[in-house]
This record gives C-alpha cells, sequence and structure tokens, in this order.
C-alpha cells in the first residue's frame, strides 16, 4: 500500500510544476518534499519525474501514478468527509430545462456526483414554465433554467442574448416572410423571437412547432424554418447561426438561473445548487477551454 501523504505530495508538485511550489502549497520545504518523492519512488522501485533546475516532467510511469494518486487521495477525502459526518447527502429533485440537457451538463452532473457520492439526483427535463409550476407545487426540489418573466428568484449562472437558428444551408430573403420553428405553448424563446419580429415590422408565419426540443430541432434541420434559441444548442452540431443576409431583428437576453422552492435552501439541494452555480458557467465555454469538459472530475478534484 502507498502512503497517502507521499501521494498527496507527490500531486501537490506536479500540479504546481516545481518542488519548491509545491511544498509551499501543501506548507513543507523543499528538502522534505524530495524525501516524500524518493520514498515514492522507492515504494512502486519506478522513477516518477525527471527534475531539472526550473520544473519536473512526469515519465510515463509517473503518469500513470498520478491517477492513481488522485483516485485514491480523492477517495480518501469522501471517506473523512462521510464519517465526519460533514459530507452532503440526500436526494434531490433537480429540474432543468430541454437545452440545457442537450449540452455537456450530463457530464457536469456525472463528475459532481462521483466528488459527492452521497447525493442523488431525481432528473426532470421539459420546458421552463412546466417546471416552474412543478417547484412551486413541490414536485422539485431545485431547478436550472431561464429566469420566468416576472421571477426574480434565484441566482444568475449566465445571461446570454438568444439567436436565430438554422440550417446551414438555409437561405431567407431579407424582406421575405420567416417562416418560424416553435413551442405550440407559451414559452420565454418563443415569446422573444415573435415580440422581435413583430416590433421590427417582419412577417412570419408558423412552419413547424413541437412540444420538444427534439421536435424542434428536427424541423430546423429539415430546413423548414429558424428558431430563437441559446447558443448552446450550437455545440450539438446539425445547427448554425441563420444567414445575416436574412436580416433578421435582434432578439432579447435570457438569464439561466439556479433555485429552490425556498430562498434560503439546506442540505444536499444547497450544495448542488452551489456547485451548479460555481460549474454551470463552463456549460457556455468551448470544451477545451472547460474546466468541466469529458474527464473534469479530474479538475474538480483538483480545486478541492
Amino acid at each position: 500500500m502507498f502512503d497517502i501523504n507521499l501521494l498527496r505530495t507527490f500531486l501537490a508538485v506536479i500540479d504546481a510544476g516545481q518542488f519548491t511550489a509545491g511544498g509551499a502549497a501543501i506548507g513543507m520545504s523543499q528538502s522534505t518534499v524530495s524525501q516524500h518523492i524518493r520514498r515514492l519512488e522507492e515504494a512502486c522501485g519506478r522513477q516518477l519525474l525527471v527534475r531539472d533546475t526550473h520544473a519536473v516532467t512526469l515519465t510515463q510511469d509517473g503518469a500513470a501514478m498520478a491517477g492513481f494518486a488522485r483516485e485514491i487521495v480523492g477517495t480518501s477525502l469522501q471517506a473523512e468527509g462521510y464519517f465526519a459526518g460533514s459530507a452532503p447527502r440526500g436526494r434531490v429533485r433537480l429540474g432543468v430545462s430541454d437545452d440545457l440537457a442537450l449540452t455537456r451538463l450530463p457530464t457536469i452532473l456525472r463528475d459532481l456526483l462521483r466528488i459527492n457520492p452521497l447525493i442523488s439526483i431525481e432528473l426532470t427535463v421539459g420546458l421552463t414554465s412546466t417546471l416552474y409550476q412543478k417547484l412551486d407545487s413541490g414536485r422539485l426540489d431545485l431547478l436550472f433554467c431561464k429566469r420566468q418573466t416576472g421571477d426574480d428568484r434565484g441566482h444568475v449562472v449566465q445571461r446570454e442574448r438568444l439567436v436565430w437558428l438554422a440550417h446551414a444551408d438555409f437561405r431567407l430573403a431579407p424582406e421575405a416572410s420567416v417562416p418560424i420553428v416553435l413551442y405550440p405553448s407559451s414559452s420565454i424563446t418563443s415569446r422573444h423571437a415573435l415580440e422581435a419580429l413583430n416590433r421590427a415590422g417582419r412577417p412570419w408565419f408558423i412552419a413547424c412547432s413541437s412540444e420538444t426540443l427534439a421536435g424542434l430541432r428536427a424541423g430546423v434541420q429539415a430546413g423548414l424554418g429558424v428558431m430563437a434559441q441559446s447558443r448552446l444548442l450550437l455545440q450539438g452540431g446539425g445547427l448554425a447561426l441563420a444567414p445575416e443576409s436574412a436580416n433578421l431583428p435582434q432578439l432579447g437576453e435570457v438569464e439561466f438561473v439556479i433555485l429552490g422552492r425556498s430562498h434560503k435552501l439546506h442540505g444536499a439541494s444547497a450544495t448542488l445548487a452551489a456547485l451548479i452555480e460555481e460549474h454551470g458557467a463552463g456549460l457556455w465555454m468551448e470544451p477545451q477551454d472547460s474546466d468541466m469538459a469529458p474527464g473534469g472530475a479530474r479538475s474538480l478534484q483538483n480545486q478541492r
């Protein structure tokens, strides 16, 4: 078995890139850090680091050890939290709007739950208006969705201006009547689309309607028309920004919020809300720039 203190020192060094900086991060002198690394290398019988005067580099065995060390240290922290009674636990009934569910949000949730194994999620995906109704009737504990008009509850995770989405080959004359793809029932995005067109005096007609976002995507991908939605939907492929030549009016701004049934959250709901608020903005980043890209559990562990 490997000494967990040696593994922690090893991780501190490779995260800092130097012995001195790594030691400072965990309150150890450089000589103590060197001793720990030497003892770890002796324990596994392999060289783990290549040292020079400025930085350290992982060997192939060192890279393997880094993966094992993160798992071992992470599991140890979870066990400590569990038996100390400090780890958040409990079931959270989470509602998520369908546009968010089609992004990397499942990856974020999976990685958050991996680090917080005593929290379980019962996920409901749907229209924002329906999710608010379920929250207010006590059927959900937490929402991550667009802010409903006239409702000032929740903490803002991201603000963004909606965009017109279409198939890459879609073309529309600048004065032509606009074929709209939208929800048949009231929705935040549909309201923004129709208000923008009406303000601009632009004629429009409904080319496709669906109660689900999957149905709307299918209509747009078939080239039937355009829809107003978040830029998040560009991540899944198959959609593009409507061409500027179509001369479509600017759309309004929306806020994506995390909110619960009361202003003050407690227990697992409070923990999950804080984690989503902290990491949710990563959905609007390119995967290679986001700490929560696939494999993001490692990034979260580094932040503990």
